[in-house]
């Protein structure tokens, strides 16, 4: 699950907070902590969300290749 480290990572890298983030996702901030943490799996519909908000591919935040 590299991916928990990288969404961190990229939000942390953006200077943004989680409640931001969960906003744009039309998600709750406690859900999305869960996401950073590993305690719930992300939701495609929401990879596809962070690749847009972040500018990078789903295999860059999947940890299998390059932004």
């Amino acid at each position: 699950m590299e991916y928990v480290k990288i969404i961190k990572d990229l939000r942390e890298d953006c200077d943004m907070t989680q409640q931001t983030v969960a906003d744009y996702l039309g998600t709750s901030q406690t859900m999305y902590a869960r996401y950073e943490r590993g305690a719930s799996e992300l939701p495609i519909r929401h990879l596809l969300k962070l690749c847009d908000l972040y500018g990078v591919s789903a295999d860059y935040i999947l940890g299998r290749g390059k932004k």
